[in-house]
């Protein structure tokens, strides 16, 4: 599959057959890895510039009261179903479709590391705790990951960015051609420069995917899988860091039930 063809676009988004779901005034993709896949490829194929965000109940809540968040995760090509309790949202709510399961950020890099490597796609690492992190992670991917093509990368500093930083980045990126750009800076960080650096970048797609930067290095452990699947990884992050994570879960969690529950009476109202 060609890559870097250069072709025009068509005009029609990637994505523009994915059925979504409003959650919370988000468009949540009704999508499995494999379509999310599919719409990476057509967005490199065309090179119609976007970006992907991946987005568990948390950013639902953030984006609340941030409208910057809002802004992106309702702009982005496709806003993907990060967590389970996402899933079970959409599937609550009225709409034509079904979730099976979620599409979680770290997979969804996982499964796209390998698909590059066959097809020959370039990629980018922008985030990360700091260099020494960033050199696990490409040390790593690129060892489960035989022939990935890793064009470059940065750790940038834990500093608000100026314009200049921005542009600096931009360049920096623009100059190794890379055709997904992947960004870990934690949520909303990386949502904000998504949508903020779009303009800028060359590479028709950025994703999202907070914490896979640091699972990918071995920096952090992930949830065992019957916690991911249950949606329980919440209660894991708790319990690895409970001074950091429990104020924030205390605080969003219930907020969420009670955003879709309210979402949920007033659908069923209207169609009373």
């Amino acid at each position: 599959m060609p890559t870097r063809s250069g072709a025009p676009s068509t005009g029609l988004s990637a994505a523009a057959h994915v059925a979504r779901r409003d959650v919370l005034g988000v468009p949540i993709a009704l999508i499995d890895y494999a379509g999310a896949i599919d719409v990476i490829d057509e967005m490199v194929r065309t090179r119609e510039r976007g970006w992907i965000c991946a987005a568990p109940a948390m950013s639902l809540v953030t984006a609340q009261d941030d409208p910057l968040l809002m802004d992106s995760l309702r702009r982005a090509t496709l806003t993907v179903p990060d967590g389970m309790p996402v899933v079970w949202a959409a599937n609550l709510l009225r709409g034509p479709g079904r979730l099976r399961a979620r599409v979680y950020g770290p997979d969804l890099m996982r499964h796209h590391c390998a698909h590059a490597a066959r097809h020959g796609q370039r990629i980018w690492l922008y985030g990360g705790h700091d260099d020494d992190a960033l050199a696990a992670l490409t040390e790593n991917l690129r060892r489960e990951h035989p022939g990935l093509t890793i064009a470059g990368g940065w750790s940038p500093p834990h500093t608000a960015p100026t314009p200049d930083d921005d542009r600096a980045a931009a360049e920096r990126i623009n100059a190794d051609a890379p055709d997904v750009v992947w960004v870990g800076l934690g949520m909303p960080k990386q949502e904000r420069w998504m949508a903020r650096l779009r303009p800028l970048l060359e590479a028709p797609v950025l994703c999202g995917v907070g914490a896979a930067f640091d699972f990918h290095a071995d920096r952090v452990d992930q949830a065992p899988p019957w916690m991911r699947e249950r949606g329980l990884e919440w209660a894991h992050r708790v319990a690895m860091e409970p001074r950091r994570q429990l104020p924030r879960y205390l605080r969003s969690n219930p907020r969420f039930v009670a955003g879709v529950a309210r979402q949920w009476w007033h659908e069923h109202r209207r169609a009373g």
